[in-house]
């Protein structure tokens, strides 16, 4: 009778953790969505930044060549 009292507590515990574990797993996956879609945001801003980087640095070039024609 002892034997079969503690399987059921083995059982038990191998279900609460299994219950824990279920919890934790759907935590953690909606953290990754959490953490996927801030990324995702960082790098359309990264890009955006980037657009900008090349549209300043042409106006830059055709300002120094419009000075470089009023020096001549």
């Amino acid at each position: 009778m002892d034997r079969l009292k503690n399987l059921e507590e083995k059982i038990a515990t191998a279900v609460d953790r299994v219950k824990a574990l279920k919890e934790e797993k759907i935590s953690l996956e909606r953290k990754i969505r959490e953490l996927e879609a801030l990324l995702d945001d960082k790098n359309r801003e990264v890009e955006s930044l980037k657009d900008e980087k090349t549209s300043i640095k042409s106006q830059v070039e055709e300002l120094l060549e419009e000075l470089e024609t009023l020096e001549i």
